[in-house]
């Protein structure tokens, strides 16, 4: 019976958990608020990467709602928690998709640490705008990391878009720079800069990442239009203090999180939301190409609530 019990607490997820808690027998926000629930509540959160910031500010908000007795049934607790959470992730306020130029190609460049998925990221970025009946063309500008180069010029062929490239170990900002030049002269609506590849602890890196900033804003005006910082969602909050340093180096303007193929550790993108205010752009599902999609703060506090 207890080991029924232990297996069936692992199958649970986030919304399991809490509304085992709040309204199981006599539950939460019948008999109010209690430490011991507070304590659990907070628990359930962590466990689920909401971090620190985002679980007090969460658990503030059941209490005051369970005090004022608001929250006495389960349809009033997951309104009010999916409202909650759809806040915290930008609600309405975010901006649907990419920045565009006001004239001339958009340029975006795409940062991140190795491992994050940012190559890859950027493949299904190109396969999105296509689909959408833009030009696309690319930019191997992550010259300092083995194979990188290859790797995006391999995207480039089976997505039949053009591809700047440059010598392995060359100047980022070089290919950087004849990307933007080719793409005006080609009339691309987008070139999409795979910049290069760093760890955030490497300042001589990040100050390459400032000069293809530099680079490619006297090329062209605002350029560039966005840079997307590619976190992976896996990695909790490791993730919240690369982004840190990122939006230290450069002005990010939007995340893509990867490896999301489900939500049972959700609420890093409550944590990365709440702690970087940085939008949320895009969120890779899997492998394929089409599992990149634009992110929906609704549609996935939704998701984190439904049932298990």
């Amino acid at each position: 019976m207890a080991r029924d019990r232990v297996t069936e607490g692992k199958r649970l997820g986030f919304w399991g958990k809490l509304k085992r808690l709040a309204l199981t027998d006599v539950g939460a926000l019948v008999r109010k608020l209690k430490a011991e629930d507070i304590e659990e509540l907070e628990r359930v959160m962590l466990e689920a990467d909401f971090g620190l910031a985002a679980t007090a500010e969460i658990v503030d908000a059941l209490e005051a709602g369970v005090r004022k007795g608001s929250l006495k049934t389960e349809p009033d607790l997951r309104r009010f928690v999916e409202e909650h959470l759809a806040s915290l992730l930008g609600g309405d306020a975010e901006p649907p998709a990419l920045l565009v130029a006001a004239s001339g190609p958009t340029i975006v460049l795409v940062v991140g640490v190795n491992g994050a998925g940012k190559t890859t990221s950027i493949a299904k970025l190109a396969h999105h705008l296509r689909r959408k009946g833009h030009s696309v063309l690319l930019a191997a500008a992550d010259t300092y990391r083995a194979g990188a180069v290859a790797q995006l010029a391999v995207w480039a062929e089976r997505l039949d878009v053009p591809c700047v490239t440059g010598a392995a170990g060359g100047d980022p900002a070089a290919v950087a720079f004849d990307a933007v030049e080719a793409g005006k002269a080609r009339g691309m609506d987008y070139v999409l800069v795979d910049t290069a590849g760093r760890l955030h602890t490497q300042e001589g890196l990040m100050d390459e990442l400032r000069k293809v900033v530099r680079v490619v804003g006297r090329r062209i005006p605002d350029a560039p239009h966005e840079t997307l910082l590619v976190l992976d969602g896996t990695v909790g909050q490791n993730a919240v203090q690369q982004g840190r340093l990122f939006t230290a180096a450069v002005p990010i303007t939007g995340l893509i999180i990867t490896k999301l193929d489900g939500t049972a550790r959700g609420g890093a993108l409550v944590a990365l939301r709440r702690e970087l205010e940085i939008p949320i752009r895009f969120v890779g599902r899997g492998e394929g190409l089409d599992d990149l999609e634009v992110f929906d703060p609704v549609g996935f506090a939704r998701e984190l609530l439904r049932e298990d």
